[in-house]
C-alpha cells in the first residue's frame, strides 16, 4: 500500500492506494486507475466503470470532471511507469534483461535459456508458462503482461533475488509499448513467419513490429537472429550474430544425428567446434537449443559448460511433452498452433507407425490460415480429430469446416467436446502410434464467448492414462 502523493505529484496526501489498473475490468476497491490509450481502446472512456468498481483516484492526460480525485499529466504512459516503479519499489535497472521474440519457439528457447543460466546466475523466466523464480511458479495472463503487471512480477523477481530476467516478448506487447521501459541486454529472434495478421494486417507490419525489440536494447547489446530465416535477415543492426544450418552463419549447425531420446549435432562458432547432445527432439528444437546456448554464451561466457548442462535440462511444459500408454502408443502434448509450428512438429514424427492429431483453431483469429493448417494436417497425419480450441464467439463446427476446406477423405472426424475428442483419439491408437494433442499446450482454460472456462489438456491426458490401461476400439483408419 502507498499514499497517492507518493506515486504522483498531487495534493491528495491521505489517500491509500492498494493497487494499479489500466483496464477498468481489473479495478478493485482502493485501486488507482490510470486511463491510458491503447491501440484499440481508449481507457479514458471507462473511467466511470472504474469509479463504480471502487477506484480511489484517476490519472488522465486530458481534463475531465469525475467524482474521485483526478490528476492530469502530460505523458500518461511515462507516468504509468513512474507510478509502477514507486508502488512496487522496483526499476528495470535492477536486472539484466534478455528479450526473446519470434513466431515460434519463444517459450521453449526462453525456458531452456533460463534453466541453463540458472546454473551460473540466479535467473527468472517470464512468459507464456508463467513466472519462474527459484522453485516458485506464478501464473500470468499474457505472454508479455501489461505494464502494471510487469512491475508486479519484477517485484517478485527482486524479492527472490534473481538478477536476470529471460522474457518472451510478443508482437502485441511491442505494438502496445508494454516493454518500452526496459533496456535489454540481449535480444534474440527465433524466426518470423506469418502470424497475428488479424492484428498487423501484413507480414511487413508484423516483421517491423518484431524489429522494434532491437531498438529497445543497450548500444553494446547482443542481437542474435536465425540466419536461415529470410525475414530475420532483414533486421538492420550494426552488430548481430546469426545461427542456422547455412554455412554463411556465424554459428553453423551440422552433422545432425537423431536417436530415440536425444539428438546429436555439431556447432561451429568463433572458429571452435562443439558436439551437442540435446534431449529436445526435432529440427525446430535444434534451432531453439542453439539460440539458447548462444544467449548463455553472451551473458555467462561459458558455451562449453552450457553444452555440458544441456542433457540434464528438463523438458518445457506444454512443448513436446511425451507420455506413454500401457498399450504402447505415445501421447504428445504441444502448443503448436501456427502453420510453421504445426508443420515442423508433424514432420518430426515420422518414426511412428501412425500419427493421430487432436486439434482445432482459435476463434476470431486469422480465418484465412485455417485451410492452410488443414492442408498440413491432411498431408502428414493419418487421422485427425477436429475439436474446439478457444472458439470465443465462433461456432467450433464452422471453424472445423474452414480447416476441412475441400478435402474429401474419410480419415477425420469432428468432436466438439475437446475431452471427448482426446478420448476418441486414444481409443484409436495402437502400439507404436502417436496421439498429438496440439494447440493449447499447458493452457488451463478454454476461451468461450468472453469467458475463460477451466480446462487443461494436460489434466485430461493424465486422467485418461490413469483411468484406462488402455482399451482401443476395433475400428481403425486407413491413410
Amino acid at each position: 500500500m502507498k499514499k497517492l502523493s507518493q506515486l504522483v505529484d498531487c495534493d491528495y496526501y491521505d489517500i491509500d492506494v492498494l493497487g494499479i489498473a489500466t483496464d477498468s475490468r481489473n479495478v478493485k476497491p482502493g485501486y488507482l486507475f490510470v486511463a491510458t490509450k491503447g491501440f484499440h481502446v481508449d481507457h479514458y472512456n471507462y473511467i466511470t466503470d472504474a469509479i463504480d468498481k471502487g477506484c480511489v483516484a484517476v490519472v488522465v492526460d486530458r481534463v475531465g470532471k469525475f467524482s474521485v480525485p483526478t490528476i492530469v499529466v502530460d505523458d500518461i504512459n511515462q507516468t504509468l511507469i513512474s507510478i509502477c516503479e514507486k508502488f512496487y519499489d522496483v526499476t528495470t535497472h535492477d536486472f539484466t534483461f534478455i528479450g526473446i521474440t519470434g513466431t515460434d519457439g519463444k517459450t521453449t528457447t526462453a525456458t531452456i535459456t533460463r534453466n541453463l543460466l540458472n546454473h551460473f546466475i540466479p535467473t527468472a523466466y517470464l512468459g507464456t508458462n508463467g513466472l519462474y523464480c527459484g522453485d516458485k511458479i506464478f501464473s500470468t495472463t499474457n505472454t508479455t503482461p501489461c505494464v502494471e503487471d510487469l512491475y508486479y512480477y519484477f517485484s517478485i523477481v527482486k524479492f527472490y533475488k534473481c538478477q536476470i530476467i529471460v522474457m518472451e516478448v510478443s508482437s502485441e506487447a511491442l505494438l502496445h509499448h508494454r516493454v518500452d521501459s526496459i533496456i535489454f541486454d540481449v535480444v534474440a529472434y527465433t524466426n518470423i513467419t506469418e502470424d497475428h495478421l488479424n492484428i498487423h494486417k501484413t507480414i511487413e507490419n508484423y516483421r517491423n513490429c518484431k524489429f522494434r525489440l532491437a531498438t529497445l536494447c543497450k548500444r553494446d547489446a547482443s542481437v542474435i537472429i536465425n540466419g536461415d530465416d529470410d525475414n530475420c535477415r532483414l533486421l538492420n543492426v550494426k552488430y548481430k550474430t546469426t545461427y542456422g544450418f547455412s554455412s554463411d552463419n556465424d554459428c553453423v549447425i551440422s552433422n545432425v544425428k537423431n536417436c530415440q531420446k536425444n539428438v546429436y549435432f555439431s556447432l561451429r562458432y568463433l572458429e571452435n567446434k562443439y558436439l551437442v547432445q540435446s534431449p529436445f527432439l526435432g529440427k525446430y528444437n535444434i534451432y531453439n537449443v542453439t539460440l539458447a546456448l548462444l544467449i548463455v554464451q553472451s551473458v555467462a561466457g561459458s558455451l562449453d559448460k552450457a553444452i555440458g548442462l544441456l542433457p540434464s535440462v528438463p523438458y518445457v511444459f506444454g512443448r513436446r511433452e511425451v507420455f506413454t500408454s500401457d498399450s504402447g502408443f505415445d501421447i504428445l502434448l504441444d502448443y503448436a498452433h501456427t502453420t510453421n509450428g504445426i508443420l515442423s512438429l508433424l514432420q518430426s514424427l515420422d518414426n511412428y507407425s501412425h500419427i493421430i492429431v487432436v486439434t482445432g483453431a482459435a476463434g476470431g483469429r486469422e480465418v484465412e490460415k485455417r485451410p492452410v493448417i488443414g492442408d498440413i494436417l491432411f498431408k502428414y497425419a493419418d487421422y485427425i480429430v477436429f475439436t474446439s480450441d478457444d472458439p470465443r464467439y465462433e461456432d467450433p463446427k464452422d471453424i472445423f469446416l474452414d480447416m476441412l476446406g475441400s478435402h474429401k477423405t474419410e480419415n477425420y472426424t469432428f468432436i466438439q467436446d475437446r475431452e471427448e475428442a482426446i478420448l476418441h483419439a486414444f481409443q484409436l491408437a495402437q502400439d507404436k502410434d502417436v496421439v498429438a494433442v496440439i494447440g493449447k499446450g499447458r493452457d488451463n482454460y478454454m476461451a468461450v464467448l468472453d469467458q475463460r472456462i477451466p480446462y487443461s489438456d494436460y489434466d485430461v491426458i493424465l486422467k485418461f492414462l490413469k483411468k484406462f490401461r488402455f482399451r482401443q476400439n476395433s475400428t481403425r483408419f486407413d491413410k
